[in-house]
C-alpha cells in the first residue's frame, strides 16, 4: 500500500495524548527565527544571508507566494501517490535535499546527519563540493540511499576529475553542476561579521582529502593548513568558462548531469545543445545575485524552453508544502529544500531534518488531496491563480 505523508498528522496528534508536543514547529516557517536565538551569529548569517539587501530571497518567497491555488471538489482522492521518476530515478515525492556546504557550522554531525535524515525518509541527498566530511564517509552513512553529487567546478581539471571520480565510485548516481558561483557575491551578512568559514578550513573536506588537491601542496595539510586554505581558495571556482567547457564533464561523468543556476529559457536550450539532462531553476536561494528574478517567475518560461529534452527541478524559497504544489503546477518535476533543513539540523541534529522533510510532504500529500489531485501527475498551471498587484 502505497504511503500516506500525512498520517504524521495522526501520529503528532496520538503522541500528544501523553503530553508529547514536536521539538521543532510544524510551521517551518519558524525555524528560522529559532535557529536566529540558539545559533552562534556568524553560522547562523552565513546560512541565512543572501546577497546585497536580501532582495531575490524576498522575490523567490513573493513569486511563490503571489501564486494561489484553486483547489477543486468531489474528486477521489482517498488513494494517493506522490511518487515520480525523477533522472531515471524512482522517487517516493518529488523532494530532495539541496547541496549545503559547510554543515557542521549548524551541527557537529554535520552533511552525515542530513544525509542519514534523507536515506531514512527515502529522498535524495545532494552532497555539496564543499561540504564539512569527506564524500566517501557521507556515502557510507547513507548505505545505498539514493545521493546525487553536487560540483564547484574547480580551475584545477585535475582535481574536478578526482572529485568526479571518487563520486562515482561512493556511489553518487547524478551530478549537479552549480553554475552561478564563479565568484563570490556581495553578502553584506558574512562581510558585516568578516566570517567565511572556508577560511578556517570549514567547508574543505572533500578539497583536503584529494588527492590531486594533496599533490599540488608543498608540505601535507596537516603540515601548513594555511597553505592549503589558499591553494583552496585560488581554485575553487573559475569566471573564465563557457560552454564548450561541458564536454569536459560529460567526457568524465557517465550518469545524468543536471546544470544548477538556469533563469533564462536561452540558456536552458543551451543545456539541450550541450547534451544535458536536467536544469535547476534556481538563483542560489538569493545569494548570489542582488536584485534577480525570483526563481518562481523564472521557471514556467525555462519549462517552456525544455520541453520534453530536460528534466526541470525548482530551488527557490521552498518553505511549505503548497510551495511545492506551486513548483509543481508551475512545470517543476521535483522540488530541492535548502535553508529549513539546514535550520532543522542546527536545531535537532538528524531528528530535526526528518522532522523538515515529514512536515513537507505531508502538507504537500493533504494539499494535493484537498485541491483535489491523488499525486503530482495531475497538478498543472489551471490550479493556480496569479494575483495582480
Amino acid at each position: 500500500m502505497t504511503k500516506h505523508w500525512a498520517d504524521f498528522q495522526y501520529e503528532i496528534y496520538l503522541n500528544g495524548m501523553t503530553g508529547a508536543v514536536p521539538r521543532l514547529p510544524t510551521d517551518l516557517t519558524r525555524l528560522e527565527e529559532l535557529a536566529e536565538q540558539r545559533l552562534e551569529p556568524g553560522p547562523f548569517g552565513y546560512v541565512a544571508g543572501s546577497a546585497g539587501n536580501g532582495s531575490t530571497a524576498r522575490a523567490n518567497r513573493a513569486a511563490l507566494e503571489r501564486r494561489r491555488i484553486v483547489p477543486r471538489m468531489l474528486r477521489d482522492v482517498h488513494e494517493r501517490d506522490l511518487s515520480v521518476e525523477v533522472l531515471g530515478r524512482p522517487l517516493p515525492a518529488p523532494l530532495a535535499l539541496a547541496p549545503v556546504g559547510v554543515l557542521s557550522i549548524m551541527h557537529p554531525d554535520a552533511e552525515s546527519a542530513a544525509a542519514r535524515a534523507a536515506a531514512a525518509q527515502g529522498v535524495p541527498y545532494i552532497l555539496s563540493s564543499a561540504s564539512s566530511t569527506p564524500m566517501e564517509q557521507v556515502a557510507e552513512a547513507m548505505g545505498d540511499a539514493e545521493r546525487w553529487f553536487q560540483l564547484y567546478w574547480a580551475k584545477d581539471r585535475e582535481v574536478t576529475k578526482s572529485f568526479l571520480n571518487r563520486a562515482k565510485a561512493a556511489g553518487f548516481s547524478t551530478l549537479f553542476v552549480t553554475l552561478d558561483t564563479p565568484l563570490l557575491a556581495w553578502r553584506p551578512r558574512d562581510l558585516d561579521q568578516a566570517y567565511l568559514p572556508f577560511l578556517h578550513g570549514i567547508g574543505t573536506a572533500n578539497y583536503f582529502s584529494d588527492p590531486a588537491f594533496q599533490a599540488g601542496l608543498a608540505k601535507p595539510v596537516d603540515e601548513d593548513p594555511n597553505a592549503a586554505v589558499m591553494h583552496f581558495v585560488g581554485m575553487f571556482a573559475d569566471p573564465a568558462k563557457t560552454w564548450p567547457d561541458l564536454e569536459f564533464l560529460r567526457e568524465n561523468w557517465d550518469g545524468p548531469i543536471v546544470l544548477k543556476g538556469i533563469l533564462h529559457p536561452d540558456d536552458a536550450r543551451r543545456a539541450v545543445t550541450a547534451g544535458m539532462d536536467g536544469v535547476v531553476v534556481s538563483n542560489h536561494g538569493g545569494r548570489q545575485v542582488a536584485g534577480s528574478v525570483g526563481a518562481a517567475d523564472a521557471l514556467p518560461k525555462v519549462v517552456e524552453a525544455a520541453g520534453d529534452r530536460l528534466t526541470v527541478l525548482f530551488d527557490g524559497g521552498i518553505r511549505s508544502g503548497d510551495d511545492i504544489f506551486k513548483a509543481l503546477a508551475l512545470g517543476a518535476e521535483a522540488v530541492l529544500v535548502g535553508r529549513p533543513y539546514a535550520y532543522g539540523l542546527g536545531l535537532d541534529g538528524q531528528a530535526g531534518v526528518e522532522h523538515v522533510i515529514r512536515c513537507l510532504l505531508a502538507e504537500l500529500d493533504l494539499t494535493l488531496a484537498l485541491s483535489g489531485h491523488a499525486g503530482p501527475a495531475t497538478v498543472s498551471a489551471d490550479d493556480l491563480a496569479e494575483e495582480t498587484a
